[in-house]
């Protein structure tokens, strides 16, 4: 299983972007799978979670803002960022699972994540 996220890059704030995560290797179909994201000297962070089920989680700082949807076909999951604020600067990872049982944030206990992309907002 490889997870690749990709489409980051420089935009003011208030801009869009729209990251992509390959999921090659991953049955897309029975899995959660989500975004988290880490700021230098900061710990990570979840983002927004897709459960196989259709359900979405979502931090309460993007809720609003920010969107998620996959492709399970393509394995591909995307997530649509608007209304970018320069605090969402930071490296973006897609990661699964993101439902978990575990009393750690999913971030920290996922069978799978891979190499992120940046994703820097200026003011």
């Amino acid at each position: 299983v490889q997870l690749q996220a990709s489409g980051g890059g420089l935009v003011q704030a208030g801009g869009s972007l729209r990251l992509s995560c390959s999921a090659s290797g991953l049955a897309l179909d029975y899995y959660s799978i989500g975004w988290f994201r880490q700021a230098p000297g900061k710990q990570r962070e979840g983002v927004i979670c897709s459960n196989s089920d259709g359900r979405t989680y979502y931090e309460d700082s993007v809720r609003g803002r920010f969107t998620i949807s996959r492709d399970n076909a393509k394995k591909t999951v995307y997530l649509q960022m608007n209304n970018l604020k320069p605090e969402d600067t930071a490296t973006y990872y897609c990661g699964a699972p993101c439902i978990t049982t575990s009393a750690q944030p999913w971030y920290y206990v996922m069978d799978y994540w891979g190499k992120g992309t940046q994703v820097t907002v200026s003011s």
